[in-house]
């Protein structure tokens, strides 16, 4: 992917599918997981006010990156907050006080801009095998796709209608595929009357300035794992989800800027934001657009529409989580099917490096969970044990399209850094 290629200019239809992509990544993500923010929230005692500018300053901060990376490398480049990162602090900031943990933010922030100024992290992601790679990504997005389907016993109307409306889309109009399950899935509840906004009021929300502590507890109890979990669990499945695509933009300025980001909002309650994983599978992928060069798009309107939760606080969040967890499992899981399948023929089709593939895949998929570490980086750990015993040793490089990772580049210039 060259920014230099020649492009046809814009039609009005290149438009509307990554919009839509942004919008369900934007979706999955509110009504998926952010619930443990507001968990952790009340754990840790937290007043509205201080609760409205966690939302707004992550959703703002994750918004802003997102637009500036997505921008500049002319890549669907998906931020997000640390989903297993909110889950640790649901416990932690039950024996740690706030101003303390907002201390813990900044130095975790801190450890990101330095490893990204370092450079190691991209040197690292391009050691990783690329059938280890693609069988992580699939192992990690199984359980969505599973989730596509398993709703049928709770909700069988709503999702045997939206798995129905998909094939026939598919059939008759692939690419609107996604889109109509979308409108159609939203019309029903609808007319349902399932989702509730009756109590809801738009409100601006407010930043709410805490001064930082540091202690050495905070440091090694919030700090410390907040930097590891984020780093396994967050940044490297989602550089894979990039590149397992296609998209070559280094590693280095994603983990800068998202890492100056954090350092920047956490004194307003962000507690670390990064590149997405499961969300970005959702863009990048053929579902947002046909032509690869076109779907950076979705990252500017992922982008947009966090700004836009994050100037009305918890009520636009409020929205998103009012649908039911079906409609969301499954709207997820039927978007992200072509990625579950492409990523699964990449990891198989070497039949040298298959087997390793597989047992990433199946490592993956079964989630393990040590040491307060999630399953992408044991997955991950599993797979290149199984490839270097396997095949004798690690490459030296993975493949990669066009040489190295290019990094951030000017669409202007169409030249590499």
């Amino acid at each position: 992917m060259s920014s230099s290629a020649p492009r046809s200019a814009f039609h009005p239809s290149d438009f509307t599918h990554p919009v839509v992509a942004g919008l369900i990544s934007v979706i999955v993500n509110y009504g998926g997981t952010f619930i443990l923010v507001f968990q952790a929230a009340k754990v840790a005692g937290l007043s509205p006010e201080l609760t409205a500018s966690w939302v707004w300053s992550i959703s703002i901060g994750v918004g802003v990156t997102g637009i500036i990376l997505s921008w500049a490398a002319r890549e669907p480049i998906i931020t997000a907050w640390s989903t297993p990162a909110a889950a640790f602090l649901v416990t932690a900031l039950a024996t740690t006080s706030y101003a303390e943990a907002v201390g813990a933010y900044l130095i975790s922030a801190a450890a990101f801009v330095v490893l990204g100024l370092s450079g190691c992290f991209e040197r690292v992601i391009r050691l990783i095998p690329p059938g280890v790679a693609a069988g992580l990504l699939a192992g990690i997005l199984l359980q969505f796709g599973i989730g596509a389907f398993g709703g049928m016993s709770v909700d069988p109307l709503l999702v045997g209608v939206l798995i129905v409306a998909y094939v026939a889309l598919k059939r008759v109009a692939a690419r609107y595929a996604v889109v109509g399950i979308l409108v159609l899935g939203l019309a029903m509840l609808l007319l349902q009357q399932r989702v509730d906004l009756s109590g809801l009021g738009l409100e601006l929300a407010a930043p709410v300035f805490t001064m930082p502590a540091f202690s050495l507890n905070a440091l090694l109890s919030v700090a410390l794992p907040l930097f590891l979990i984020t780093l396994t669990g967050q940044y490297m499945p989602g550089m894979l989800v990039l590149r397992n695509d296609g998209f070559k933009t280094s590693a280095n300025p994603i983990v800068t800027l998202t890492g100056l980001g954090s350092l920047l909002m956490a004194p307003f309650g962000s507690h670390a934001f990064n590149i997405a994983a499961i969300t970005a599978a959702i863009c990048t992928g053929r579902e947002a657009h046909e032509d690869p060069s076109r779907r950076w798009i979705a990252g500017i309107a992922a982008g947009v529409f966090y700004v836009l939760v994050g100037v009305f606080g918890v009520t636009l969040a409020a929205i998103f989580m009012a649908f039911p967890a079906t409609f969301i499992t499954t709207l997820a899981g039927l978007a992200l099917l072509g990625t579950i399948g492409g990523s699964l023929a990449s990891a198989l089709a070497d039949a040298r490096t298959r087997e390793a593939a597989l047992i990433t895949f199946l490592a993956a998929s079964a989630n393990i969970t040590l040491l307060g570490i999630g399953g992408a980086f044991w997955g991950l750990l599993t797979g290149l044990v199984a490839h270097a015993v396997l095949n004798g040793r690690l490459p030296r490089q993975a493949p990669a399209a066009g040489d190295a990772a290019v990094s951030l580049r000017s669409p202007a210039l169409g030249k590499r850094a």
